[in-house]
């Protein structure tokens, strides 16, 4: 982008970005997933493949600004390879369909080796997700609701770009960044933490080289989750047991936001929680709720006035934010799935600017838990209209919009 924009529009700018990276931040399944080849006695290779289309349409969003625009979209198209080379070395390669509706362009998602040795510590290295909450370490494709990043809370620094740059714009791409994360679990599992080391922000405000530090604390109360790794699901559709998780996650980069000329040190702490109940041993359904709370800071320089000039910088949220849901899985079989309506509601207070909110209502309609199933969703929010523009003239009605949502994955 052209530094001659105003601060406003580069953030205005950002928007269709931002909302192509957040339908692909997620990661890949499990390493047995799809179809997996032995080599020998301690070497594999998995494949797999996962798919995500839409049909939206949003009120006023047609190009004249007053009709409803009518899309479909190619959220996501992945391949997933996972292997291992001996008994504690491993890999990940993931890639995804980047831009995917401006013709679409097959990127690195993942690139990650990984010694894993111990359930109490193991290390990943290359690029990956960086610890951060439950959303994130979610993915699109094991969040509990389809549209989960678009009308979500706002995003972390490494949401911030579809490439991973060297321009002072850039702290990763798709929630992922170049770096290291230590990561394992501790009393009887129950305890679970990922500490990780990104570059974070490249050039721009962070002349120093400074290294963005994350991490991520979970404590399993009722039954322990297992996914891989430092994944995370929002839902389990009752198979997980029974499930409390009480997640704190915190991010921090000296000189991560601003410019060059005036930088600021970017701070991101979030706690996020999991409940999730078989109501009668799950023969009278499935009750699951998923809470998030942000509060996101900059200091030590990049003061609103700057913010609020003509001079574009990296320029993160700055504020509190929240995100609740519930739904509830009946158990009786229609057809081939099971019927799962609904409720979300979505926050954004930043400061010095105006707060925006989500109402959301679903229905998923779940044939084999996150690998198919339909989302028919409807939001009313003014979130599509100010994006993320964080300054004192934000302005944006609240807007209806409807989404048809189709997730495959083998």
């Amino acid at each position: 982008m052209h530094n001659t924009q105003t601060l406003g529009g580069r953030r205005l700018a950002l928007l269709p970005a931002a909302i192509t990276l957040a339908f692909s931040a997620g990661y890949a399944p499990h390493a047995e997933a799809g179809a997996t080849f032995k080599i020998d006695d301690t070497k594999w290779i998995s494949i797999g493949a996962g798919l995500r289309t839409s049909f939206s349409a949003t009120e006023k969003g047609a190009a004249n600004g007053t009709q409803w625009s009518n899309d479909f979209n190619l959220d996501n198209i992945r391949l997933y390879i996972n292997g291992q080379i001996f008994k504690y070395l491993k890999l990940e390669f993931n890639t995804d369909c980047q831009t995917c509706n401006n013709g679409g362009e097959i990127r690195v998602l993942d690139a990650i080796g990984k010694i894993e040795y111990d359930p109490m510590i193991n290390l990943w290295m290359g690029r990956m997700l960086v610890p951060a909450e439950r959303r994130e370490m979610n993915g699109p494709f094991f969040s509990a609701v389809y549209d989960m990043f678009r009308t979500g809370t706002p995003f972390e620094p490494s949401d911030y770009n579809v490439t991973i740059q060297s321009n002072g714009n850039s702290a990763g791409s798709y929630g992922r960044d170049d770096g290291a994360t230590i990561w394992g679990a501790v009393y009887e599992n129950r305890f679970q933490y990922a500490v990780g080391f990104f570059r974070g922000l490249r050039n721009g405000a962070n002349q120093n080289d400074n290294i963005l530090y994350a991490q991520r604390f979970a404590y399993n109360f009722l039954d322990v989750e297992k996914n891989p790794g430092y994944y995370t699901s929002g839902t389990y559709y009752g198979k997980g047991g029974d499930i409390l998780t009480l997640g704190v996650s915190n991010q921090y980069q000296e000189d991560g936001a601003g410019t060059a000329t005036d930088p600021g040190n970017f701070r991101g702490t979030t706690v996020d929680v999991l409940y999730e109940q078989n109501l009668n041993g799950g023969d009278s359904g499935v009750l699951t709720f998923n809470g998030e709370y942000k509060n996101y800071g900059i200091s030590g320089g990049y003061g609103m006035a700057q913010r609020q000039s003509q001079t574009p910088g990296f320029d993160l949220f700055e504020g509190n934010a929240y995100d609740i849901s519930a739904m509830y899985l009946v158990p009786d079989k229609v057809w081939i799935g099971q019927f799962q309506p609904y409720l979300r509601y979505v926050e954004a207070m930043p400061f010095n600017s105006s707060d925006r909110n989500n109402w959301e209502a679903g229905l998923n309609y779940v044939i084999d838990g996150h690998n198919a199933k339909i989302s028919l969703v409807y939001n009313y929010s003014d979130m599509f209209t100010k994006g993320l523009n964080y300054t004192s003239t934000a302005s944006g009605s609240h807007v209806s919009s409807l989404l048809l949502g189709f997730q495959l994955q083998i």
